[in-house]
């Protein structure tokens, strides 16, 4: 099982992320676009995993006591350079409690066997990915230059950095990654609330 933990985001959000890309996908058409739906945060990728590791992870949550925060989103960005796009995201802005989040997530699978995170927490909302290649944020050793984004990051350079709203979340999610030729379909295994 391919498994992750996210935030899901609210609809009143989602709605205005929604309406946004309806207006700029047809400038990237090569780029594989999220589907509304499975729009989310992710807290922590944490990969291929046997069946046994639901319970073990619903477990190691139970009885946690995690802070929740309000959410920002506004503006946008590529991962990992502008030149090297792979990755089309909305950002966000946070208190500090979203990476202490973030970091408790990290700690508890950690505790379970699954690699810590290297990297700093980077909160971004994806929408799209470039066809092919990796969907990675991080830098690859044979990034090159990517012309999917590039009409895309034209038409955006001319307008106002959008502003999507803002929420706070209640919950946080076990999901299930199944993968398909039309992308990636998620389901909700377990939900830990916050406080």
């Amino acid at each position: 099982m391919r498994l992750f933990i996210a935030l899901d985001i609210d609809d009143a959000v989602r709605e205005q992320i929604c309406r946004f890309v309806e207006g700029v996908c047809n400038f990237a058409p090569e780029a594989r676009w999220m589907k509304p739906e499975s729009m989310h945060v992710t807290l922590k990728f944490i990969g291929e995993q046997p069946e046994q590791a639901v319970v073990q992870i619903k477990n190691s949550f139970a009885g946690a006591s995690v802070l929740g925060t309000d959410i920002h989103f506004q503006g946008y960005g590529f991962f990992p350079t502008i030149k090297s796009a792979r990755v089309f995201w909305v950002g966000m802005e946070a208190g500090p409690e979203l990476a202490a989040m973030a970091g408790l997530v990290d700690d508890k699978m950690a505790q379970l066997g699954i690699s810590k995170e290297e990297r700093p927490f980077s909160p971004h909302l994806t929408l799209a990915r470039s066809s092919g290649g990796s969907g990675s944020p991080h830098r690859n050793q044979n990034d090159s230059r990517n012309s999917t984004f590039q009409k895309l990051q034209q038409k955006l350079s001319a307008l106002p950095a959008p502003e999507f709203g803002t929420m706070r979340p209640r919950e946080f999610f076990l999901y299930q990654s199944q993968l398909s030729p039309k992308g990636s379909n998620y389901t909700k295994l377990a939900s830990f609330p916050l406080q």
